[in-house]
């Protein structure tokens, strides 16, 4: 079973990249900006297989240029690596666009 993250393995995080924003206990969020629907569309069909290879599924909305990500481990309640492994590959994902 996957381990609730240290508060100083969710800071190191949280330094290295605050586009991601901590929702205390629980969530991380990230907001991707896209010049036109497509892309973002694009973009949500690579951050699905890639969620899909690794069975660990973000919350996804979409808001016409805007996705919006959601991270949580719900088998324990909270954050683990993960989120955080996720988090990096839906980042590089992004910056492939």
């Amino acid at each position: 079973m996957a381990e609730l993250l240290t508060l100083q393995e969710i800071d190191r995080f949280a330094n290295r990249y605050p586009e991601w924003k901590l929702i205390p206990g629980k969530w991380m969020v990230k907001k991707y900006k896209f010049d036109n629907y497509l892309d973002g569309i694009e973009f949500v069909s690579e951050v699905g297989q890639l969620a899909e290879s690794f069975q660990h599924h973000p919350h996804i909305t979409i808001n016409y240029k805007l996705v919006t990500l959601k991270l949580s481990t719900w088998n324990v309640n909270g954050l683990t690596q993960a989120d955080l492994k996720m988090a990096v590959l839906f980042d590089e994902a992004f910056s492939k666009l």
